[in-house]
C-alpha cells in the first residue's frame, strides 16, 4: 500500500522546507517539495531530495559499538542498548564521583531539533556546566550583538516584501539561514525587490544584484562604517526615528568621521563609488532589510561586525517596519529555561570552562577552542570524558591537529552518530542514531523564530538506531533522574507544546505553529534594552571594558594584509549540497560535488601556472592541505576561497577517512586572541600561499 505524508525537511541542513514523502511497504520511495508549504512553496534542494538515500544507506550505523582496538583502528564489538546505556551511565557516575561532574563535557554542532536542549537538560541535572558547541562562530554573535543594540534577533520580513534586500555574508539562495528558506527571497525578487550582495565571492545571486560589494574577508566592520558615513553625510538617516528612538547618535556620527570612503576603500578593497551607491540604495528604497549571514561571525571582530550592521539597520529606520528587519513573534510553547532545567545549576556560568573569559551570558555553550584547550591542557580544570552528538569536531573545530590530540587523550569518548565519521572512529562507544522521518520531532524550538515546525515520524529506523531524544531521555532515567525525565518521548513533545493547548498528535495535523506578527511594538513597549531605545552607543559594552561604539581595528589576523610568504587572503564557503562536514557518503550529492574545490581568480591561476581542476596546496602558518583549483571569474585575485568540511568516507580507517587531506581547519588557529564578547576565532581573512601540487591527487 502506498501513502503520501507531509513533513518538513531536517538534518540535511537546518531544515524547514515542506516535503511530500511517499511510503510503500514501510519504505520511503519518493521525496518531493510540498507546494502548499507556506515557507518553502514547493522548493526543495538537492540535500532534501537525497534524504531517501540517507534513510536507506547501507553504511548507516544500526547497533551500538564498543571499541576493542586502538583509537581509530576500527575494531568494535557489537553490543545491545542495555549494555551500552549501562557502560555510559556507569562511566558518568564514576567520573563524576572521582573528578566531579564538571570534568564531563557534552557537545553538539548546529541544533537540529529538541535533542540539543535535552542534552543541556541532562548536563544541568548531572551537574556539568560544560555543553560545548559552535555557537560562538554560528548565530550567537549576530543574536547577541542585535540584542545589545535593539533587543531582538532581526528577521527579514520577506512577505511584504522589502523594496531593497541586502544579503550580507549570506548565500541564502543556496544555504538556508536557520529555516529562512531561499524561496522566500526569490519570491521577493520576483515581486521587484532590489538586491545588494556583500560577499567576496561570486554566487548564483550576484548576477541578479543591482550592486555587488566584494570586501576583503574580515573587513565587514569598516564597510558598514563607510555606508553609515554616507548616510549621515548625505542626509539619508531616518532622523525622526533616530531622535525619538536611539541613544548615541552624535557619538556614532563623530566616530564615522574616522571613516572617509578613501580609507574604507583602502581597508576593504571595495571602490568608494560602490559603497556610496549601496548606501543610497539601501537608504532610499524603503522598506529595506538586511539578511545577516554566518560569514560575519568568523573573525575575532565578529561582534563588532554584527554590531555595525545592526546600527546600519537602525539608522535606516527599518526596524520593526513591514518589509524591514522585524522582531520574531514565537508561538506559545514551554520556556526554554524551564525545559533545560536551568535552575538545577544556578552557578553554571561561573563553572563553565569559559567562565573566566567574561563572554556575554547569552552565549550558553563553551566555545569549541576552549573545550579543546581543556581536553589537552586541563585548563581551567581537567576533562576526562565527553559525549558528542550531531557534531564532527575533527572537521568542524579550529586547529584540527590539536583537536585530534585532544580527543585521543580523553579517558572516555562516546559519540552518537548516523554514520561513522573521523570523530566517531576515535570513540570508545558509538551509538547509532535515527534520523529525520524516523522519529517525532519539533523544529525551530529554542531559536528566535516566528514559528515551530512539525517533523512527524514516517518510517521506522534501521536495526536498533534510536533518536538522540530517546537516548538522552533513557540515559537520564538510567542515571537515576526519573524526576527530571519522561517515561517516553511522546510526553516530551506534549510538554513542549502544552502552553499552545495542542498535543503533538494535534500539532502533526497542522505541521506549523505561528506566533502573532507585530510591527512597531516599541511605540507601546520601547525596545528591550536598558534605555528602552536602540543603543547605537552601548553602555553594556562599556561596562565590560569594550568599545561602546562600532569600529574597525587592523590588529587581528582577520584583518592582516598579504605578505611575501603568504601573498593571498584565505576565506571559505559551505558547499550547498552538503551540511558542514556531513553527507559526503550520499551518492547523488557526491556526483554533484565529488571533490573539494578551491576557488581562485583567473589572474591568480595564470600567475602560478595552475590549470582549472588541478590539485593545489593551500598553506598557512598552521599547515598545508590539498584541494582542486576551480577558476572563478569575478573573484578578487588576492582572495582564495577554499572548500569547508571535506573528508573521504570511502577511504576507510587506514587514513581515518582522509580527515586531514583537504580539511580547511588544519589551516586555522584556536589560540587567542578571541572576540572578547563572543569568543569567535579567525576562520576567514587568513594570509595564505598557493602552490601547484604534483600528480593527480
Amino acid at each position: 500500500m502506498e501513502k503520501v505524508y507531509r513533513t518538513h525537511c531536517a538534518r540535511m541542513d537546518h531544515g524547514g522546507c515542506g516535503l511530500l514523502v511517499t511510503v510503500k511497504d514501510g519504505q520511503v520511495t519518493k521525496v518531493e517539495g510540498d507546494p502548499d508549504c507556506p515557507i518553502s512553496f514547493g522548493f526543495v534542494c538537492p540535500k532534501g531530495l537525497a534524504a531517501i538515500e540517507r534513510l536507506h544507506h547501507p553504511h548507516r550505523l544500526t547497533r551500538p559499538l564498543l571499541r576493542v582496538g586502538s583509537r581509530g583502528e576500527g575494531r568494535w564489538r557489537v553490543i545491545g542498548w542495555d549494555e551500552a546505556l549501562e557502560i555510559l551511565s556507569r562511566k558518568i557516575r564514576e567520573v563524576s564521583q572521582r573528578e566531579g561532574p564538571n570534568s564531563i563535557v557534552f557537545a553538539q554542532g548546529a541544533p537540529k531539533g529538541l535533542e540539543f536542549w535535552l542534552m543541556m537538560r541532562l548536563a544541568n541535572v548531572i551537574g556539568s556546566p560544560n555543553v560545548a558547541g559552535i555557537g560562538n562562530m554560528c548565530h550567537m554573535p549576530r543574536e547577541i550583538s542585535s540584542v545589545l543594540t535593539f533587543g531582538f534577533w532581526p528577521e527579514v520580513d520577506y512577505d511584504h516584501p522589502p523594496r531593497c534586500i541586502v544579503l550580507w555574508g549570506s548565500n541564502l539562495d543556496q544555504t538556508n539561514e536557520e529555516s529562512t528558506i531561499s524561496s522566500r527571497l526569490r519570491r521577493a525578487l520576483d515581486r521587484g525587490s532590489s538586491l545588494i550582495i556583500v560577499d567576496p565571492r561570486p554566487t548564483r545571486m550576484t548576477s541578479k544584484a543591482r550592486i555587488w560589494l566584494r570586501p576583503r574577508p574580515g573587513t565587514d566592520v569598516a564597510l558598514a562604517m563607510g555606508m553609515m558615513r554616507v548616510m549621515v553625510e548625505e542626509g539619508l538617516v531616518d532622523m525622526e526615528f533616530v531622535r525619538k528612538w536611539t541613544v548615541g547618535f552624535q557619538e556614532l556620527a563623530e566616530r564615522l568621521k574616522d571613516y572617509p570612503l578613501e580609507r574604507v576603500e583602502e581597508i576593504t578593497w571595495v571602490p568608494a563609488h560602490l559603497i556610496r551607491e549601496a548606501a543610497r540604495l539601501y537608504s532610499k528604497e524603503r522598506p529595506s532589510a538586511i539578511q545577516m549571514g554566518n560569514a560575519l561571525e568568523h573573525t575575532t571582530s565578529a561582534h563588532q561586525a554584527c554590531r555595525a550592521v545592526a546600527c546600519l539597520m537602525a539608522l535606516s529606520g527599518n526596524l520593526e517596519e513591514p518589509g524591514g528587519n522585524v522582531r520574531p513573534s514565537p508561538p506559545a510553547f514551554m520556556r526554554l529555561r524551564e525545559f533545560v532545567l536551568m535552575d538545577r545549576l544556578p552557578e553554571r556560568r561561573k563553572m563553565m570552562l569559559s567562565g573566566s573569559w567574561n563572554f556575554h551570558p547569552l552565549l550558553a555553550t563553551v566555545p569549541a577552542q576552549l573545550a579543546t584547550k581543556a581536553f589537552l591542557e586541563g585548563d581551567p580544570h581537567p576533562i576526562k570524558m565527553a559525549y558528542l552528538q550531531g557534531t564532527n569536531p575533527l572537521l568542524s573545530y579550529p586547529d584540527s591537529n590539536r583537536v585530534r590530540k585532544a580527543l585521543e587523550g580523553l579517558e572516555f569518548l562516546a559519540v552518537a552518530e548516523i554514520f561513522m565519521t573521523p570523530t566517531a572512529a576515535l570513540a570508545d562507544l558509538v551509538l547509532p542514531v535515527a534520523t529525520h522521518m524516523e522519529f517525532d520531532d519539533i523544529g525551530n524550538y529554542g531559536l528566535p523564530k516566528s514559528f515551530v515546525l512539525g517533523r512527524p515520524k514516517i518510517v521506522d529506523p534501521p536495526g536498533e538506531a534510536w533518536s538522540d531524544i530517546r537516548i538522552l531521555n533513557q540515559l537520564g532515567r538510567r542515571l537515576g533522574f526519573k524526576d527530571a525525565f519522561w517515561e517516553d518521548e511522546a510526553q516530551i513533545l506534549d510538554a513542549v507544546l502544552s502552553p499552545s493547548g495542542l498535543t503533538y498528535e494535534e500539532f502533526k495535523e497542522r505541521l506549523i505553529l505561528w506566533g502573532e506578527r507585530t510591527y512597531r511594538s516599541y511605540i507601546q513597549q520601547g525596545f528591550r534594552t536598558p534605555s528602552g531605545k536602540v543603543e547605537l552607543r552601548c553602555d553594556q559594552l562599556r561596562e565590560r571594558g569594550l568599545d561602546p561604539l562600532p569600529g574597525f581595528e587592523e590588529t587581528t589576523e582577520a584583518a592582516s594584509s598579504p605578505s611575501k610568504d603568504y601573498p593571498f587572503i584565505l576565506t571559505s564557503a559551505k558547499n550547498p549540497v552538503f551540511f558542514h562536514s556531513a553527507w559526503r557518503q550520499i551518492p547523488s550529492l557526491r556526483k554533484i560535488s565529488p571533490e573539494p574545490l578551491c576557488e581562485i581568480a583567473p589572474e591568480t591561476a595564470a600567475l602560478l601556472g595552475i590549470g582549472d581542476g588541478e590539485w593545489i596546496w593551500i598553506r598557512t602558518e598552521k599547515g598545508s592541505i590539498r584541494q582542486k583549483a576551480k577558476i572563478v571569474q569575478g573573484l578578487d585575485p588576492r582572495v582564495v576561497c577554499a572548500a569547508y568540511g571535506w573528508w573521504y568516507p570511502e577511504r576507510g580507517y587506514e587514513t581515518l577517512f582522509g580527515w586531514k587531506d583537504a580539511n580547511i581547519n588544519v589551516l586555522t588557529c584556536d589560540s587567542p586572541p578571541f572576540d572578547p564578547l563572543v569568543g569567535s576565532v579567525n576562520l576567514r581573512g587568513i594570509p595564505c600561499a598557493l602552490e601547484r601540487a604534483q600528480g593527480d591527487g
